[in-house]
């Protein structure tokens, strides 16, 4: 009933078995990564991890330049000539210039709530006359009030936000694309209003995910709103709708002509149609300029983007993943990231254990570090970002922890050494310790003299290097079972010295460990040779004289055998016979069932016996044995009483129809001819049948009562069998005719 636990029992016991033998590399692999993480998690290492993503993106292949959008950069020259802020009919005739040459969508990133100059209602004429023209406005947040926008615009909602989220170095990063209001009103962004006018002649809008509606999709392409612990963030403002930010490249990574190209008709219209149009300032005095991931590098100054050309590469973004299927950022969930960490932590200590020396380690660090930084890399490339400055710390922390383990450990063993060396010299027996590489590390004399080496020559060595490799390979087994699990054991082992004398010995094997968790095996010999010597002289003589009490038993055995079977026939006797039929009365009697007693003669036997002989007669009986044990159940029995009668038992059969059943079957059985000594034969049967407890309930009134059966059916015609009387009336329409 127990086995079905056992497998599943025995397989937590493995499991547990190297949890414990492994507990030196995940244990402290996960302290390690636990502590990483939590710092990962207030905080403490956002500035280090944004730096290595900035590398990345400085270290990416410049992606091509976006043709569909183009800058009319306003430089210090235009401040100076046309004066700022440019006068209302100035940037009327701007505007009306661009819209000649018939842009797809134009974007004025300069603030216009006041009217400056005259002009004021050329330039209203002009905003009313441009549905493609996008105003901007900022949003009052914690750095303002903000600034409104052109009124004419935000009644004719051709406006956008252009506020931007600066990280806690004052870099972008991230992109806002929608803007809730205290009132819960979605307000969009400059660039995404200028990006779904675009959009819009190709059929495109904007609507939620199939999948999450809360996400936004355009075309094909979802973009994923940003979360506070995205990336290599740890709780940052996830307010309004953001993404991450994929800027094509630094300063200058857009066609840019100037307002007073454009003015002077210098500019030809096919670089403005069905291009976004953007009107912004380069003019360092007006400071619109920020950082982003490609602001400087180790071997230059620090280089700031102009807010127009940030817009221009937030609406870049959109258009190429909606359009071109470009590779959005994103980034694992937080439990991914921390296995991730966790897994660098595993490879760090357990490449730190297997080399061991502190000059081998610092080399293998620098390698893994480099694949690791690769790894980071190429994951980046594809679109992932992930954690390389938590990796990279607990990489070289795992390596540091076991450099300092490993000292520890060696200083430890070799006092464990020395304090072991002291013990086991005054030790009579022959003792060896091994450590877990299963090299001798101390061995005292009395283990020496036995070998007949001294103990020099096999200080750091193993038994492979020592003995014969049969012998060797039951030392290594038996020693890798204690270290597997822990237990004491004892093992009777050959063992062969130097001089080719091979002794028996039982070892008795244990294992112990120090302070710092190096293990030991502690091995204490005993010489057996003479008690086995003894041992198998008095196994020679118990053999011996268990071959003779089995020949003893055969003899038994053959004569329990004659005494209770028939000789001719090999059927259970009388004897045999009125034994089983007891028994069965009594299995009969507690379960209530019916039991049948069948006795058969052979009729017609004695004319072949007489007029063919004996021999052929005696070949004839064994024939009818055969197949009446070969008719019947394994449990009935078939019994001989002498000459021709046999006698059937049916135990526990279900009922007087089914024995009639089992009568018509003998009877079938034996009217077929038989073939003896090239003779064909051929007998019929009379049976009588006596049942309990419907005849009687005791032996031998059952046996007389089936043999009067039996010449009933002889009187009425042999071939045939007949029931004792009385037969219960109900089951009187019994016929022994099919």
């Amino acid at each position: 009933m127990s086995k079905p636990f056992t497998r599943p029992l025995g397989f937590c016991r493995k499991v547990s078995t190297k949890l414990r033998r492994s507990a030196k590399i995940w244990l402290p692999a996960s302290v390690i990564a636990g502590c990483v993480i939590g710092l990962r998690f207030t905080g403490a290492l956002q500035s280090w991890e944004l730096g290595s993503l900035d590398i990345f993106f400085r270290l990416r292949p410049l992606e091509a330049v976006d043709d569909r959008i183009v800058i009319v950069g306003i430089r210090e020259e235009e401040l100076q000539r046309y004066k700022w802020p440019l006068g209302d009919r100035t940037l009327a005739r701007l505007l009306e210039t661009i819209q000649s040459a018939k842009p797809r969508a134009v974007g004025l990133d300069i603030y216009r709530d006041v009217r400056v100059d005259d002009g004021h209602a050329e330039l209203l004429t002009t905003f009313r006359a441009m549905p493609n023209l996008i105003g901007i406005q900022q949003m009052p947040d914690s750095s303002g009030r903000g600034v409104a926008p052109p009124p004419v615009l935000e009644e004719l909602k051709q406006v956008g936000f252009n506020n931007v989220i600066y990280d806690a170095d004052r870099k972008i990063r991230r992109s806002l694309l929608y803007w809730f209001d205290a009132d819960k009103r979605k307000h969009r962004s400059f660039a995404m209003q200028l990006a779904l006018l675009y959009l819009k002649q190709k059929g495109i809008q904007e609507e939620g995910a199939k999948l999450d509606r809360r996400q936004l999709q355009l075309g094909q392409a979802v973009f994923q709103r940003f979360q506070s612990s995205d990336g290599v963030y740890a709780n940052a403002d996830a307010g309004g709708y953001q993404i991450l930010a994929n800027f094509r490249g630094g300063a200058g990574r857009f066609r840019t002509v100037w307002m007073q190209d454009i003015l002077e008709g210098k500019v030809p219209a096919e670089k403005l149609r069905d291009r976004i149009v953007l009107i912004g300032s380069f003019a360092p005095s007006l400071k619109d300029f920020s950082a982003t991931s490609y602001s400087g590098s180790i071997n230059r100054p620090p280089e700031d983007v102009a807010g127009v050309e940030i817009q221009a590469n937030i609406i870049s973004q959109i258009l190429s993943e909606t359009l071109d299927g470009r590779t959005q950022l994103k980034s694992w969930s937080e439990p991914i990231d921390a296995i991730w960490i966790w897994v660098w932590s595993i490879v760090g200590i357990s490449v730190s254990w297997h080399l061991r020396l502190p000059q081998r380690n610092l080399i293998a660090v620098f390698v893994i570090g480099s694949g690791l930084v690769a790894i980071c890399y190429g994951l980046f490339l594809a679109g992932w970002i992930v954690p390389l400055i938590p990796a990279g710390i607990v990489l070289s922390a795992s390596t540091a922890a076991v450099i300092a383990a490993i000292a520890h450990s060696e200083e430890e063993l070799k006092r464990s050494k020395e304090f072991l060396h002291s013990i086991i010299q005054s030790i009579p027996d022959p003792v060896f310790v091994k450590d877990q590489q299963h090299r001798w590390i101390v061995l005292n004399e009395a283990y020496s003299k036995l070998l007949g080496k001294p103990i020099s020559e096999m200080i750091e060595k193993s038994d492979y290097e020592v003995f014969p490799e049969h012998e060797a390979e039951v030392f290594w087994q038996q020693d890798d079972l204690v270290f597997k699990h822990g237990n004491e054991i004892e093992h009777e082992e050959e063992f062969t010295n130097a001089h080719g004398i091979t002794y028996k010995i039982a070892t008795k094997r244990s294992l112990h460990k120090d302070a710092a968790g190096n293990f030991f095996l502690v091995g204490v010999i005993r010489d057996i040779t003479q008690r086995k010597t003894i041992e198998a002289q008095l196994r020679q003589t118990a053999e011996e004289l268990s071959q003779s009490n089995a020949q003893l038993r055969l003899s038994q055995e053959r004569l329990n055998y004659i005494a209770n079977h028939d000789v001719l026939t090999g059927l259970p006797n009388r004897a045999l016979l009125y034994d089983r039929i007891s028994q069965a009365l009594g299995i009969a009697r507690s379960s209530d069932q019916i039991l049948a007693l069948m006795f058969i003669d052979l009729d017609g036997f004695k004319q072949i016996n007489d007029r063919l002989g004996h021999p052929i007669g005696d070949l004839l009986l064994q024939a009818v044995a055969k197949r009446l044990t070969g008719c019947l159940r394994t449990s009935d029995t078939v019994a001989r009483l002498g000459g021709d009668e046999f006698v059937v038992l049916l135990p526990t059969i279900p009922g007087v129809q089914d024995v009639a059943q089992v009568g018509r079957k003998i009877l079938n059985t034996l009217s077929q001819a038989f073939a003896i000594s090239g003779e064909t034969l051929s007998v019929t049967a009379s049976i009588g049948i006596a049942l309990f407890p419907n005849h009687s309930d005791r032996l031998e009134a059952l046996i007389e009562l089936a043999d009067k059966a039996m010449y009933e059916a002889k009187k009425t015609g042999k071939g045939r069998f007949a029931f004792a009387d009385p037969l219960p009336v109900e089951n009187s329409n019994v016929s022994d005719r099919d």
